[in-house]
């Protein structure tokens, strides 16, 4: 990579479904601008945007949806985007994946970066709560320069994993989730619209809970509320239409759910899409049970609620709020109980609502810069490789089409993987594509269908 001089900044982002392009490119944009949120150096950013081929890879209407821009965006495998990047003189790389495609991608670069005199700056993180798979999930991003933790909460945690395994912790680095932001609560607001008695909006996810009952349970509740409370209008937020996939699959989409509600819903309750910084916008109580909206809300001043009805269990990570003071049911909100966050906790967990979100990012931007300058970087270097993880490895850089060395295997697009003339890379591509269809058939149709059937 060339030494840069006066060429604009240059970001690039792998992520591989809507929830982590949000996180990605918004946190491309803070690496490379200054507090007041201007590129570095008065020069315009230019952030290139690869979206990863697989079962959550977003359609357009999810990306519009997130609103993140970028100057090139192109869906690529594994393979792809590691020739891309290897080929463009980027100074960051933010890959915003699933544990296991960041561990496959960083060995794959540490191949293709072997001999290279310069490489850009390689940062990783989670788009949200870190509430399971703490040891997995973070091992996975070891090997990152910059691995970011959106709290102070998390910076510790994540640190005591690296040194448990006797793993090299430099590279955490305390920061904020990237979308937090918005206009701060104002109660007043809310007189002069069609409700007076303010929006309730429920964010939902797309695997929590994970069974028909209760998820059927929290929609039934929802539009029970809004029978309680005329004055009130009561909008279930959701994340997905049927058919698409974001981050988890969703196998029970509320809309079909309350398509089959007994007696219907009243008037003032709805459905809704749209971005979420939006929908908070006109929101006077966000209700949740464990989304990372409630983070969102919680630095806008809004009140949240984080759901108890269904228990306080790691499996919905709603223990993660542990006091914070948001903890309720819906029984308490129906009676009008409106929840006080703790500021303690809210400080722990990178929530400003007081302005010190402003240099939340300081740390990393500088920590990134400075790499950035360097001469040289040392090789990528992650925890797990043949010989710490021999069991384990191999079958997880296997899943992305690279060998344990990190370099592709044979046949799977590698250099040297696409043979023969045109007419047959033609066909050959045709093939896989009606091979990736049938795949994401058979995660979003069939296989709910059979577990469905197993529960009978």
């Amino acid at each position: 990579m060339p030494t840069r001089t006066n060429s604009p900044l240059r970001a690039a982002v792998l992520a591989d479904s809507d929830t982590r392009w949000k996180w990605g490119a918004l946190t491309a944009h803070r690496l490379v601008a200054d507090r007041s949120g201007a590129a570095a150096a008065d020069q315009e950013a230019e952030l290139h945007g690869y979206l990863l081929r697989g079962r959550a890879t977003p359609t357009v209407r999810q990306l519009a949806e997130v609103g993140v821009r970028a100057q090139r965006l192109r869906e690529v495998t594994g393979h792809e985007f590691v020739r891309a990047v290897d080929r463009e003189h980027y100074d960051v790389l933010v890959i915003s994946c699933v544990g296991g495609a960041v561990q496959a991608m960083l060995h794959a670069l540490a191949h293709a970066w072997r001999t290279a005199e310069r490489r850009p700056v390689v940062v990783t993180g989670y788009v949200g709560v870190v509430y399971e798979k703490l040891a997995d999930g973070l091992l996975l991003r070891h090997g990152a320069d910059v691995v970011l933790a959106n709290s102070r909460h998390d910076a510790d945690r994540f640190r005591d994993v690296y040194r448990g395994v006797g793993a090299d912790a430099g590279s955490v680095v305390e920061c904020a989730l990237p979308f937090l932001g918005g206009a701060p609560y104002d109660e007043r607001a809310r007189h002069g619209r069609g409700y007076p008695g303010g929006t309730v909006v429920f964010a939902v996810q797309p695997s929590v809970p994970d069974n028909r009952a209760d998820r059927a349970y929290l929609l039934r509740r929802a539009v029970e509320h809004a029978r309680r409370h005329p004055d009130r209008e009561v909008l279930v937020k959701l994340r997905s239409k049927p058919g698409e996939h974001t981050t988890h699959i969703e196998e029970l989409p509320y809309q079909k759910l309350a398509a089959r509600l007994d007696g219907g819903t009243p008037p003032n309750f709805r459905l809704g899409y749209g971005h979420m910084g939006e929908v908070l916008d006109t929101a006077d109580l966000l209700v949740t049970v464990s989304s990372t909206a409630a983070l969102e809300s919680l630095h806008r001043g809004i009140p949240t609620a984080v759901l108890t009805d269904l228990g306080i269990r790691e499996v919905l990570g709603n223990h993660h709020f542990l006091g914070s003071g948001c903890l309720t049911s819906w029984d308490q909100l129906d009676a009008g109980h409106l929840p006080r966050p703790d500021p303690a906790w809210l400080a722990r967990q990178g929530v400003c609502p007081d302005g010190e979100y402003a240099t939340a990012f300081d740390a990393a931007r500088a920590r990134v810069a400075e790499l950035a300058a360097a001469d040289r970087l040392p090789p990528l270097s992650p925890y797990y490789t043949p010989v710490t993880a021999p069991g384990y490895l191999p079958r997880m850089l296997g899943r992305y089409g690279f060998q344990p060395d990190g370099a592709p295997r044979p046949g799977t697009g590698g250099p040297g993987g696409e043979t023969g003339g045109g007419l047959r890379r033609v066909v050959r591509s045709t093939v896989r594509e009606a091979a990736r269809g049938a795949y994401r058939h058979g995660v979003q149709r069939v296989a709910p269908v059979i577990r469905r059937m197993g529960e009978l």
